[in-house]
């Protein structure tokens, strides 16, 4: 029997939330969910992610909610010699890949994108992401399309939420 998947969550699934469905005043049974997931061992992130939430304002719910409700541990660091190697693997086919647009190359250079590729390689994680593949794409580099490269299973925000078996109340009303 094979034990659950740990979830590698991308920055633009808080964002995605916390901006839609989500938002932390109509749905906090999401943001509890996410930290009951972590305790369980069955979900977080990556330093570089934070980085890129902490980039928000400073009055922003989300930027608040990362610094304030989220544990540290809930960001693993990228810093392992595996995790580099594997990154620099994630690289060089990134810009050795002549159908990609120099402009798009950098951008996704800047990136945690890359990261979350390079840890799950290493450590097994599922990475979740609200991207959609675009194989054909030569302006934008898709999270979904270098996991499948790289051969690291990625899966939507829903299934995520399904598998981990979150559900939202009515606060009493249910």
């Amino acid at each position: 029997m094979s034990s659950p998947p740990t979830f590698l969550i991308d920055s633009d699934v808080f964002i995605a939330a916390k901006n839609a469905y989500y938002a932390f005043d109509i749905c906090p049974g999401f943001w509890k969910g996410l930290l009951r997931a972590h305790r369980l061992g069955r979900a977080h992130s990556i330093d570089q992610v934070r980085s890129e939430l902490l980039a928000g304002s400073k009055e922003e719910d989300l930027v608040q909610w990362v610094k304030k409700d989220l544990p540290g541990a809930f960001f693993a660091g990228s810093d392992a010699e595996a995790v580099s190697t594997a990154y620099t693997q994630v690289m060089l086919w990134v810009q050795r890949n002549a159908q990609f647009y120099d402009y798009a190359k950098a951008k996704f250079a800047t990136g945690a994108d890359g990261w979350l590729v390079a840890y799950s390689m290493v450590n097994g994680t599922v990475v979740v992401t609200n991207e959609q593949p675009s194989p054909e794409s030569k302006g934008r580099i898709s999270l979904p399309d270098v996991c499948v490269q790289f051969r690291v299973q990625y899966k939507g925000t829903f299934a995520m939420l399904r598998e981990l078996a979150i559900e939202f109340g009515l606060n009493g009303l249910d």
